[in-house]
């Protein structure tokens, strides 16, 4: 990169790019084509990896690579995976880390730091390149960088601490794919190899896939971690190891919020749901996060807080007092009625616009909402869904703030 390029991109990386490529540069020495890609790669990574957009010489990939790389948020997660797994060394030799998939390099970056060694693979020669640039800027210069395949690598690997793999998951013709087998590399063909050169593999999978039949399929599963961001499930990550043999741990974590049912005591209720028509005496209702919805731990949650499941299919929980560290969004219960019209118009009478959620109900919210008359936004929230006994309620609540 020249210099007219890189003045020019720091001029204006706060721009439309769009417009910014309709314009007629001046200077023949700006490599147009190069600098609009590091100006939306900076834009992206403002958001998504922000530590790497204030660090001066990064560069940046193809938009696809930005596309597919991990946020701050989640690489420094792992890192703090790897931070508790290493307090506990399965053996003497110093600890380090391959990333079999190293892609951009922001999980590898942050991963690292909890490591004496590292070595980054990735088969993209352009991205090694820009490994090799961006690394020493982020004081990591113990990371190796190497431009190979990761199944070839792995054959010559010596033994190491942990494995890391990010799988590709785009085919040929550059379509998205979710199961194992169709990902790059796969997994399963090398598992074997990957187990006895390593105390730990970690896989970062798809959020699509069935945790529990990715569990069965893969075996020798020590950790399964659901991570969301924003309330948006992201990543599925799976922790194998052969060396250590325990009861397999589940965390659902969500932001800073996570949620352990395997380490949990059974303080729950002496009922698994409400009964018919009782809903008396309940005045807090509870949505779980993206996180505890996917991995489908409703009884951990009935267990583990004092909070009841308002039906079976509802996946709606209620208490008679503030559940604080709920992981999930809270709201305090002004009202309950059925789907009567006379009790409706009484129940809504004051109610010109409110935020509506269905679970479990023969509507959706556009249906509902139309029916109701109401339009969207506002502090109130409405929860439409069914009861034990099968009856059609709504919820009227507001919601509780941190």
């Amino acid at each position: 990169m020249n210099e007219a390029t890189r003045a020019f991109i720091q001029q204006h990386r706060t721009e439309d790019v769009r417009r910014l490529a309709l314009r007629k540069v001046s200077d023949v020495d700006v490599d147009l084509s190069f600098a609009l890609n590091q100006i939306k790669g900076w834009q992206i990574a403002r958001k998504k990896i922000p530590s790497w957009a204030a660090t001066d010489g990064i560069l940046f990939p193809v938009h696809l690579s930005m596309e597919q790389c991990s946020s701050e948020q989640t690489a420094m997660y792992k890192q703090q995976l790897c931070k508790r797994l290493l307090k506990y060394p399965l053996a003497q030799h110093d600890t380090t880390l391959v990333d079999l998939t190293g892609g951009m390099g922001v999980d590898c970056s942050y991963m690292a730091k909890e490591f004496e060694h590292a070595c980054y693979v990735e088969r993209q020669e352009t991205l090694c390149e820009l490994a090799e640039n961006n690394f020493p800027l982020l004081q990591l210069e113990k990371v190796k960088v190497v431009c190979a395949d990761a199944a070839a690598y792995l054959r010559d690997c010596p033994p190491v601490t942990m494995l890391f793999l990010d799988p590709a998951r785009r085919n040929d013709h550059g379509g998205r794919t979710y199961a194992i087998t169709d990902c790059t590399p796969d997994v399963l063909t090398l598992k074997n190899l990957l187990l006895e050169k390593s105390d730990y593999v970690l896989l970062k999978l798809s959020p699509m896939l069935d945790w529990h039949h990715t569990v069965q399929l893969l075996g020798d599963v020590l950790e399964v971690h659901i991570v969301s961001v924003g309330n948006e499930c992201k990543e599925l990550l799976v922790l194998l190891s052969k060396k250590l043999k325990k009861e397999m741990q589940f965390f659902c974590v969500d932001d800073e919020n996570v949620f352990c049912p395997t380490q949990t005591e059974d303080n729950s209720l002496q009922k698994e749901s409400i009964p018919s028509g009782d809903f008396v005496g309940w005045k807090y209702l509870y949505e779980p996060n993206a996180s505890v919805m996917k991995a489908g731990c409703f009884d951990e949650l009935s267990k583990s807080f004092a909070v009841v499941q308002l039906a079976a299919n509802s996946h709606l929980f209620v208490s008679d007092h503030l559940i604080e560290d709920f992981p999930g969004r809270r709201f305090e219960i002004t009202g309950m009625t059925t789907m009567n019209k006379k009790e409706l118009k009484g129940f809504l009478k004051d109610c010109s616009q409110a935020n509506i959620t269905v679970r479990n109900f023969p509507m959706t919210v556009a249906e509902l909402r139309k029916r109701l008359r109401l339009k969207e936004g506002g502090d109130t929230y409405l929860f439409a869904t069914t009861a034990q006994d099968r009856q059609h309620i709504l919820i009227k609540t507001h919601k509780v703030l941190s």
